[in-house]
């Protein structure tokens, strides 16, 4: 039997979008969506529509908890945060910790959230690349462990999508996954092997960006 793990990385942010927004954020390691990107996240959501989807999981930040509501809407799910899902805790982006609003305040703006549920893997500032590839990579082992045989998704950020993909399909991840804004990653399971069967398409998006931004 199969299983399919559908790993999807934020639509774009509103600090893309507006660089000012992060003078005078209360959170600004923690941006919204833009306008722009709020439409992308439901052409994700449209995109996976019928694809028998049972458990999303999404990082906790904002940007991925609205991107996972949107599927969540379309898809009639709960969600899961996970903080293994995390965005890269860099120190050369991020001067201190990212304050995130706090996981009862999301879920009253986001009432799927799942409060039932307990995240897996912890992610602790700061962390290097490798901490970060090595921390969303066993997290994604640690949930299909959990939830096999059933499909899910995973709505994260660049480089843990990236982490993602390549804790399960392994080096190979890193050449041929390419993460831009609300694309999609589709591991299959085959007995004991995962094959990679998108790399990050973005055939659901009506705007691309041309240039892949992490930080």
């Amino acid at each position: 039997m199969s299983q399919i793990v559908w790993i999807a990385r934020h639509a774009n942010r509103l600090d893309f979008v507006n660089p000012d927004w992060f003078l005078t954020a209360e959170r600004r390691y923690d941006p919204p969506l833009s306008d722009d990107g709020m439409v992308q996240a439901k052409q994700l959501a449209q995109r996976l529509r019928g694809e028998k989807i049972a458990h999303i999981f999404a990082s906790p930040f904002l940007r991925t908890v609205q991107t996972a509501n949107a599927v969540a809407e379309v898809l009639d799910l709960p969600i899961n945060l996970e903080t293994g899902l995390s965005e890269w805790l860099n120190p050369a982006w991020m001067t201190e910790e990212p304050e995130k609003l706090s996981t009862p305040a999301l879920a009253e703006l986001f009432p799927r959230i799942d409060l039932g549920y307990t995240a897996r893997i912890a992610a602790n500032y700061p962390e290097t690349h490798e901490e970060v590839r090595a921390r969303s990579g066993q997290t994604a082992r640690c949930l299909v462990t959990e939830c096999f045989p059933d499909n899910i998704l995973l709505v994260a950020h660049g480089a843990s999508v990236l982490g993602a993909a390549m804790g399960l399909v392994g080096e190979i991840a890193k050449t041929e996954v390419k993460a831009s804004l609300c694309s999609l990653v589709k591991v299959v399971r085959y007995g004991p092997d995962w094959l990679l069967e998108l790399k990050g398409d973005t055939s659901h998006l009506a705007q691309v960006e041309e240039v892949i931004r992490f930080a």
